[in-house]
């Protein structure tokens, strides 16, 4: 069968030989390793796919030959529909131009109503507020629970003491719950409120018959509100505020000027209004001020033509002289530009943008400044990027330059309907051609579309027609609606308070069945004694009253105060997150803003981390880092990925970022030196010049060499091949300060290095290009540029040199270069070159290929006529234009390679490092082309060469089938078939092969096809990284719940630009990076802050603590309460179950208010099982939150089994003691009443629950001990109060109770019986059977892990401040206080005198041989500048010692086989290899098993460190220098007291890279300071 499928498609015989290419015999996906193999791979299979689309568009031609005829003109003129099904109505827009009939109504008025301009990202509104929000809480079961019992309670029958105050707690919850939520949403709606209120100016006086006549609602017509012609309050003040600064519109193109004065003012108060409320300081975002776009408010010049800038860019085709224009028609000449607000735009409507306005809604362009009718676009709002964009005006239409010109013009535009895509629109404007009367189209595509939120650049005026408005803009499609989070223990506690609501029910139902029953028996006592006290007669419905009796009675087991409670907790918990100095950055003067203050527990759970790239990871900063030029490399400088993979290596310390400074200063300024005394640069800007390279200078000062022609003509080339545009922004001043605006930043960083190396390029105009040679200036004309696309990537400029002679220079990628080289070319220079391409691509940086020939006018005059026939061309043009530039480019000759560095955010690196340390996978998604995101995922070392990359380009459906089918055969070959266990989440870096997968977006949407997409998702979970290039934004939302649903993982979503929004919204947790590129993902964010790198802290420690405290407070507000009503059960016993209560009411209402809430407030605000500079030393301890281990089912039961076992003690104890024998108080009183007996198990029940949640407490503060000690004597103070006023049931129990022993043993005995197992249990699991964290903890507590971590203890420091009160000398050297504003830990400080371990105690024979530094010594290290490195992510400039660690002398293999043969570069700890691993050392050359390995931070060398310098848990001995001195003067070795046995029984030694295999010697130079609790005996870790 498969023979004869594939005999219908001629083109499937390439396909198969392709297919073959990328997927083996077996079946599986071939993979890449180091960066130039990937990146060459990438293109090899983008050039396939675009092969196979060529072939199956030509096989489809051939089928189809018989039904050309049938083709319409409207086909033939490009206006065939998409070939992707866009769903809905395509619009009609018409421009003075009357609607058919069958598109009005009655009246005229157009049938279709289209969106307003004004958007709403807030959920609520002032109607909806109540409504939605009350429906949002009723969500929570619990609450639902809460309603009905207060409704019940207010029936007398059920016997219910205060009904209304019962209603007081869920009141209350709900007013603080919508209070919190209206804040959050209002913050939202005044930024609404300020896009939507932002100027803008169009066409007025003018009617726009796309819109009805009276487009008032009908309440507003009934109202007589806002008739049609009126000027509403807004646009008033509007131009009120603009009045006195009105001028004349001259709009002019070129020389040919034209003047259209409006009445209305029109100075740009736009300006300080940024999209989303950019320009203005908020007060949750407190960094968008100033730096924010658009610029701060600027008047351009709106005499003369379309700026210097412009007027350079070439067009092909000429304006159309007059189009939709004409000038014959007759014209009232009312119309008149006036401004409005953005809100008021709608479609139909004619606007007027200027310089550095942003576009209000998505408006196609009818005419520009430009003589060339192009236009420039930053996108910085939509997607982050610097860069500008070329948009160009219909040709039709873009002769309009005035008011009178739009009221002559009549034409339709049929416009596709609205949808997400960013970077497709087709439309076709139909107009009647005013000379001839022949109806005329012209195709209207992206090119033509400028999309709201973007600005405009470089360009005067731009006159536009508004085609979507509002919710139909492409940016707010992509946006989605505000979705309401809700945290994952939130949803889990649903399931909770319905076990707890079973509990109560069969509570219940137990108490009115034998209430019944007890209840019919005849001939009891209660006949006696309880005469009238039965509510009817019937013993059924007294059984069924009694029922709703006990629901009301023990309704706390169902807590109501858990919600209130976890409210103010997570309020505190944003607070914290919002004060931590660590995520200040203060370049933008911003920190962390949380918006969302309900979901900060899930960010101790995050399994999956998806970032944009663009302004997200990097800077968007290029900078020209290396060259190579006829096979010579030239460059110094060092980039993220050439530090990354030395560090891997070893090398860490041959890197030293602060002597790399300190030399690539000196080579610079060598540089600089040598070039000024070789010829004078007047352009050159010593700061911005990047290509540091002395021997470039001496080559290009040698006058007998012949590589300095060679550098002139590469230089040259970069000056000349190009799209850039050049402006002085001084001209005065600083006349030849040169600035350049390019496509893309790369272009414009290679012609800034060609400018600053002594080839500027210095003017463009329509007929010639001006630059400078080595100081000469030189001139050439332009005859032809060929553009740049990501098909052909390459591009290339036709220009006549000075001597007369036609050149073509060429760019592009190396692939694509070679391919059309001269056959004769010097094979030599081509693999030197090739060479040095690989090298920097390994290095992560973006290279390109420099090539240029020479043309004879024959062959040129022979070319320029088959290109202007192919761009004439009406059916397959862009195929015909590619033909045509075959022609031409080919024969080339190499002059030389560029390599760029997209600079990374600072810190990026070791961030991803530690996030996947903490078993983060992090997913680059990304609309940069694949070799892009390729260099940028080597740089940050979230692609390395050690890992298998499957690269996934595939144009069908099939093919992309095949190929995830083979990625997961590869993967199976070499891992085993996929695990889904849920206890397996979060990842080991080293444990096993890595894999990472790089997939474009054409593949992607076949991968998310429903058939397709779990294939994807099992491919995909495997990796390490998934990098995805080229996706839509709606893309990225579809990846992000693709992960989210299909593997029910935790999400985060980063980003910095409104293409992030939607994966924002979408994520369990959305960040926005508050930066230069506008404000809109922070804005939709739930946190927001400054960089990057503040995600570790904002994960690892607030994120693990807020997962660790409300995990911890819910199973303790649980057992609280079990422990309460179950002791209250209990006593239903000996009441015949008539739902008598055993306490005195005011304490079952002062129970959950008073008496133990606070214990677990402060339990979930302020416990810390473990520091915070502990918790980023040691990430791994983070995986627990991935696999949701601190908050289980188990947990929740053993709590409840706890509770339940816990209200027997405590009932039961003073129930014998009461019933044994009668008590006597002090003063003779019995003590017998159920006041006396219900006080003593409420006091017993209060103190116990309070007690308890001390033990579970980590973190002792001076609030800690006051509220877990100050809540239970705020109960017993309660009791002498509340005794000294007279009531019914509660008379001198102060007196009474107080008093005598029998109280007080009952309570004493009744708690130490109750915790007594827990305390065990507790004792036990921390001792013998230790998690991570407990270790860690309990190195923090005891050991010397403060020393190492740079932190003194805190009798150290008390003892060092009252030293440095009597003494100025003090000589032990301070420890470097250095800022840190990242999250980093503090840099470690090296042991001091007096702070290593107190050798008088040291156990025998565990340091043989070996000596102590000096204290001066150890100062001398710690004041070494040599010694000295920043902090990991600190963005201070004071130098301060590594927090990293010393290397691993003994692992069992060795170091260069161990990705090779285990896979384990780094031994997992136990709670990421879930085993228990025992051992005995007993000399020090024996290695421990990885397993079983806890590893430690440790002080900086003074020798070179080792692979191993990152955050590893590592104990390591100290070496034979540091104890030498010491046991030579005292025989007896001797142990610290610092540490217990247990807390180091899993420690062992580490390993020296310079050792390939394990020895016994100790060198004394490797390792002069840590210490090591050495144990014999066995231990699980």
């Amino acid at each position: 069968m498969s023979f004869f499928r594939r005999r219908t498609f001629p083109e499937d015989i390439d396909t198969d030989d392709e297919l073959h290419d990328a997927v083996d015999p077996e079946l599986r996906l071939r993979t890449v390793r180091t960066a130039a193999s990937t990146i060459a791979e990438s293109i090899r299979t983008e050039q396939r796919v675009e092969r196979r689309k060529t072939m199956r568009k030509k096989g489809s031609h051939f089928f189809r030959r018989g039904t050309e005829k049938r083709r319409t003109d409207t086909a033939d003129s490009g206006a065939a529909a998409p070939a992707a099904h866009i769903p809905g109505a395509r619009r009609n827009v018409y421009v003075n131009y009357t609607p058919p009939l069958d598109e009005v109504d009655n009246d005229g008025d157009p049938i279709v109503r289209y969106v307003r301009n004004k958007v709403r990202t807030s959920k609520y509104t002032i109607v909806t507020f109540i409504p939605k929000n009350l429906y949002e809480q009723f969500r929570r079961v619990a609450n639902l629970y809460f309603l009905a019992l207060v409704i019940v309670q207010v029936f007398p029958i059920f016997g219910a003491p205060s009904p209304q105050t019962s209603a007081l707690p869920l009141i209350f919850i709900l007013t603080v719950t919508a209070i919190k939520d209206g804040i959050e949403d209002y913050r939202r709606a005044i930024l609404d409120e300020e896009v939507n209120n932002s100027a803008v100016t169009k066409l007025g006086n003018w009617r726009n018959v796309n819109q009805p006549k009276d487009p008032r609602s009908w309440y507003e017509k009934l109202l007589g509100i806002n008739p049609p012609g009126k000027v509403t309050r807004g646009v008033r003040k509007l131009r009120e505020r603009e009045a006195g600064e009105g001028m004349d519109i001259v709009l002019s193109k070129g020389g040919e000027e034209r003047t259209s004065v409006s009445t209305m003012p029109v100075n740009d108060s736009n300006s300080e209004m940024g999209f989303y409320g950019a320009g203005r300081k908020l007060d949750d975002i407190q960094s968008v001020d100033s730096h924010s776009y658009p610029p701060q408010e600027n008047k351009p010049s709106w005499g003369g033509g379309s700026g210097s800038l412009s007027a350079y860019q070439q067009s092909i085709h000429g304006r159309s002289s007059v189009g939709v224009v004409d000038y014959n028609k007759r014209v009232s000449g009312l119309a008149r530009w006036e401004r409005t607000l953005w809100k008021k735009l709608e479609v139909g409507d004619i606007v007027l943008l200027r310089e550095n306005e942003q576009v209000p809604a998505d408006i196609v362009v009818l005419s520009t400044s430009d003589p060339d009718n192009m236009c420039y676009l930053e996108t910085k709002n939509l997607d982050g990027e610097t860069n500008l964009k070329p948009r160009k005006s219909v040709k039709a239409t873009s002769s309009i330059t005035s008011e009178e010109d739009i009221e002559r013009i009549s034409f339709v535009l049929d416009s596709e309907p609205p949808h997400a895509n960013l970077y497709l629109y087709h439309g076709v404007l139909r107009y009647k051609d005013p000379a001839s009367g022949e109806e005329k189209q012209e195709s209207v595509t992206i090119n033509e579309l400028l999309l709201r939120g973007c600005t405009l650049r470089n360009t005067t005026w731009v006159i536009g027609l508004v085609v979507f408005t509002g919710a139909d803009s492409k940016i707010m499609l992509n946006g989605g609606d505000t979705p309401s989070k809700r945290s994952k223990i939130e949803k889990e506690t649903n399931f909770n308070v319905v076990v707890n609501f079973v509990i109560l029910i069969l509570m219940c139902v137990t108490s009115g069945i034998l209430s019944g029953y007890l209840d019919s028996k005849a001939d009891t006592s209660a006949k006696e004694y309880e005469q009238n006290a039965d509510p009817t007669s019937s013993y059924i419905l007294n059984g069924v009253i009694t029922f709703v009796s006990c629901l009301i009675a023990f309704q706390n087991i169902v807590p109501i105060s858990l919600y209130i409670s976890i409210e103010i907790v997570k309020t505190i918990q944003a607070f914290f997150i919002s004060q931590d100095i660590d995520m200040y950055y203060k370049p933008l003067d911003a920190a962390c803003t949380p918006k969302t203050w309900n979901i900060s527990d899930d960010l101790g759970q995050i399994e999956y981390i998806f970032s944009d790239k663009t302004g997200t990871l990097t800077q968007n900063v290029m900078e020209f880092q290396k060259c190579s030029v006829n096979g010579v490399a030239y460059g110094e400088g060092i980039t993220e990925a050439q530090r990354g993979a030395a560090k891997r290596e070893g090398k860490a310390d041959a890197l030293e970022p602060e002597e790399q400074d300190v030399q690539l200063h000196i080579l610079k300024q060598r540089m600089l030196d040598k070039m000024a005394q070789t010829f004078k640069n007047r352009y050159a800007q010593p700061d911005h010049l990047t290509l540091v390279s002395p021997k470039l200078a001496e080559d290009l000062a040698d006058r007998s060499s012949p590589q300095r022609q060679h550098l002139i003509e590469f230089f040259r080339a970069l000056a000349i091949c190009h799209s850039v545009l050049s402006e002085r922004p001084d001209a005065n001043r600083e006349p030849y300060r040169l600035e350049y605006k390019a496509e893309s930043p790369d272009e414009a960083a290679l012609v800034a290095a060609a400018r600053d190396v002594g080839f500027p390029f210095v003017h463009r105009a329509k007929d010639a290009i001006h630059i400078e040679v080595m100081g000469q200036p030189e001139r050439y004309i332009p005859l032809q540029m060929l553009e740049f696309n990501s098909t052909r990537k390459r591009m290339s400029v036709i220009v006549r040199n000075p001597q007369g002679q036609i050149v073509l220079y060429c760019k592009g990628a190396d692939s694509v270069i070679y391919e059309r080289l001269a056959p004769d070319h010097d094979p030599e220079l081509k693999a030197a070159t090739a060479r040095d391409m690989e090298a920097f691509a390994n290095g992560g940086l973006r290279t390109l290929c420099i090539a240029y020939r020479y043309l004879s006018e024959q062959e040129y005059m022979d070319w320029v006529r088959t290109y202007e026939a192919a761009t004439n061309a009406i059916n397959d043009r862009d195929e015909e234009i590619d033909k045509a530039n075959e022609q031409i480019e080919h024969s080339l000759r190499i002059l030389g390679a560029t390599a760029l560095e997209d600079k990374l955010q600072e810190g990026v690196p070791e961030a991803i490092e530690t996030l996947h340390k903490a078993g983060i996978k992090l997913w680059i998604l990304t609309g940069d082309k694949v070799q892009t995101a390729i260099e940028i995922g080597f740089s940050c070392n979230l692609l390395k060469s050690d890992m298998e990359i499957m690269i996934l380009s595939a144009d069908s459906h099939d093919a992309a089938r095949l190929q995830i089918e083979g990625g997961l055969n590869k993967i199976a070959s070499v891992l085993g078939p996929p695990s889904i266990n849920a206890q397996q989440r979060g990842f080991v870096p080293g444990a096993q092969a890595a894999f990472a997968v790089v997939i474009d977006g054409d593949t992607l949407r076949h991968a998310l096809s429903p058939d397709l997409k779990q294939l994807f998702l099992t491919l995909s979970t495997q990796c390490e990284t998934v990098v995805c290039c080229r996706v839509s934004p709606a893309q990225k939302a579809m990846v992000v719940n693709l992960v989210k649903e299909g593997r029910n993982a935790m999400t985060l979503s980063i980003g910095d630009g409104a293409n992030d929004v939607a994966m924002i919204q979408e994520a369990n947790i959305g960040c926005g990076l508050l930066g230069h590129e506008g404000s809109q993902a922070a804005m939709s964010a739930d946190y927001a802050f400054g960089q990057f790198r503040f995600l570790t802290k904002l994960l690892l420690v607030h994120g693990r603590w807020s997962y660790q405290r409300v995990a911890d407070m819910h199973a303790n507000f649980f057992y609280k309460n079990v422990i309460w009503t179950f002791a209250m059960f209990w006593f239903m016993i000996f009441n015949s179950f008539d739902a008598t209560y055993l306490y005195q009411y005011t304490f079952i209402l002062l129970y959950n208010l008073v008496f133990t809430s606070l214990p677990v407030i402060a339990l979930g605000a302020f416990d810390q099982d473990i520091n915070a500079k502990a918790a980023l030393a040691f990430p791994q301890l983070y995986i627990r939150g991935i696999r949701g281990l601190e908050y289980t089912r188990l947990k929740f039961w053993m709590y409840m089994l706890d509770g339940l076992y816990q209200s027997v003690v405590v009932f039961f104890i003073p129930y014998f003691v009461w019933t044994l024998d009668i008590a006597v108080s002090w003063n003779g009183k019995t003590i017998e009443s159920l006041a006396d007996f219900g006080t003593t198990v409420s006091v017993a029940a209060i103190i116990a629950a309070n007690t308890y949640v001390g033990i579970n407490t980590h973190y002792w503060t001076v609030i800690t001990w006051v509220i877990v000690v100050g809540s239970s004597v705020v109960m017993l103070v309660w009791i002498a109060i509340y005794s000294a006023f007279p009531s019914i049931d509660f008379v001198d129990e102060v007196v009474i109770l107080f008093g005598g022993v029998t109280f007080w043993a009952s309570v004493l005995i009744s708690v130490v019986i109750a915790l007594g197992p827990r305390f065990l249990v507790k004792f036990i699991k921390t001792s013998y059977m230790p998690l991570d964290k407990d270790i860690v903890r309990e190195m923090w507590v005891l050991g010397d892990l403060k020393d190492r971590l740079g932190i003194k203890h805190r009798r150290e420091r008390k003892k060092e401040s009252e030293i440095s009160q009597h003494e100025e000398d003090y000589s032990t050297p301070p420890i470097p206080r250095t800022p840190i504003t990242d999250g980093s830990p503090r840099p470690t400080a090296p042991l001091m005198a007096g702070e290593s371990p107190r050798p008088e105690k040291l156990e025998e024979g565990l340091y043989d041989h070996r000596g102590s530094p000096s204290p001066d010594a150890r100062a001398q290290r710690t004041a070494s500048p040599s010694l000295q490195r920043l902090s990991y992510y600190s963005v201070s400039g004071i130098p301060a010692p590594s927090p990293l660690p010393e290397p691993n002398r003994y692992h069992a293999y060795t170091r260069n086989s161990a990705r090779s043969t285990s896979y384990q570069t780094e031994p997992p700890m136990s709670a990421v290899s879930q085993s228990s691993v025992t051992y005995a050392p007993s000399s020090p050359t024996r290695s421990a098993p990885p397993s079983a390995t806890l590893q430690v931070p440790g002080a900086r060398s003074p020798r070179p460190t080792t692979p191993a310098e990152q955050y590893e848990m590592r104990v390591r001995t100290p070496t034979t220098e540091q104890w030498t001195g010491y046991t030579s003067q005292h025989q007896t070795p001797l142990h610290t007291p610092m540490a217990t046995e247990d807390s180091y029984a899993t420690a062992y030694d580490g390993y020296d890279p310079g050792e390939l295999t394990p020895g016994p010697h100790h060198e004394p130079e490797e390792s002069w300071r840590s210490s090591t609790y050495s144990y014999s005996g066995p231990h699980a870790l």
